[in-house]
């Protein structure tokens, strides 16, 4: 009698899956959904998740963004530096072949999509020091806030690599799991990212020419409207007015309704397309710009009022330097 009860407790036992790793709650599940939907063999992503390091400072990390625990100020000191621009410089004079026909292609000016490599990786310099899947896979199994996100990150990451033929256990990325040259999260690689040097391949981990086409695409589907300006110095001859909190990304406000709430127009370019407020705060107090499409698309490149003005400012300090050469 003991040996039957004896059998089947060990049978029980077989019958459960294996948990491929311990420390992430939920990941049979998601290896389940993985296997069904996308049809992945189940042992080697339990092989694969069996490797995965769950990253105390990733969770760190994620808790204090610049953009959050930074003012404007402190915010602006870490890419407007003489190092960045003068890097910029130079990736302008390697690779103007690509940018050229990038901005001929999409409309994006060359010191725009630089900026954004600048600001993103030091040119490449600085890509990230995490591999890939230990920071979507802690993100999405170890951080509840947006697990969501970064579950169908990790979901896209997985496909990638099957599409891409890559290691998934070899690229390495931000604390986020940001990757290339120009850190686009596994969704936009897998939707902006193009081969614009028509080699086969998309590649914009080691490729510039790649990187530089899929920023420029990735702005162009973003709503970048090829010659327009981008954002405008403004000045409140009043108290910040009730609706308008400085904050706001969407371009929302018409040019009447900013004259009537005491901004300034006088550096605004005629038009009739609405407009963002961007407060930013400086030790003398807040400054205000006024935003357009432009600007909102950078926005949807990283959704910060802070990491948009950083890269405008950037943007515009290259070039004034390399009309200076």
């Amino acid at each position: 009698m003991k040996q039957v009860v004896l059998s089947s407790a060990l049978l029980c036992l077989t019958a459960l899956p294996v948990l491929a790793n311990p420390e992430l709650p939920d990941l049979p599940q998601f290896i389940n959904k993985m296997v069904a939907e996308h049809g992945f063999d189940q042992q080697e992503l339990e092989q694969v998740f069996a490797e995965v390091e769950v990253k105390d400072s990733i969770l760190k990390a994620i808790s204090r963004p610049a953009e959050k625990s930074k003012p404007w100020y402190e915010y602006r000191n870490i890419f407007l530096t003489e190092s960045r621009i003068s890097g910029g410089v130079d990736f302008w004079e390697k690779h103007k072949e690509a940018l050229s026909q990038a901005e001929q292609t999409y409309g994006v000016p060359a010191e725009i999509i630089i900026a954004i490599l600048g600001v993103e990786t030091r040119y490449g310099g600085n890509v990230g020091g995490y591999r890939v899947i230990d920071a979507l896979s802690t993100l999405a199994f170890r951080y509840p806030p947006r697990s969501p996100f970064f579950t169908s990150e990790l979901e896209h990451f997985l496909i990638l690599t099957r599409e891409e033929q890559m290691s998934q256990l070899d690229p390495v990325g931000s604390y986020a799991g940001a990757m290339g040259l120009g850190q686009f999260m596994p969704s936009s690689y897998r939707a902006y990212a193009i081969d614009f040097d028509k080699d086969g391949h998309r590649d914009i981990w080691t490729n510039p020419t790649d990187a530089i086409g899929s920023i420029a695409n990735y702005l162009a589907v973003h709503g970048w409207k090829p010659g327009e300006s981008i954002v405008h110095r403004t000045v409140l001859n009043s108290s910040l007015p009730e609706g308008i909190n400085g904050t706001d990304l969407k371009p929302a406000f018409t040019r009447e309704e900013l004259a009537v709430a005491g901004f300034s127009l006088a550096q605004l370019p005629a038009g009739s397309d609405k407009l963002s407020v961007i407060g930013l705060t400086q030790p003398e107090g807040e400054e205000y710009w006024l935003g357009r499409q432009n600007f909102y698309a950078i926005t949807r490149y990283n959704h910060s009022r802070m990491y948009a003005m950083a890269v405008y400012q950037l943007a515009e300090a290259i070039r004034q330097q390399v009309g200076e050469l």
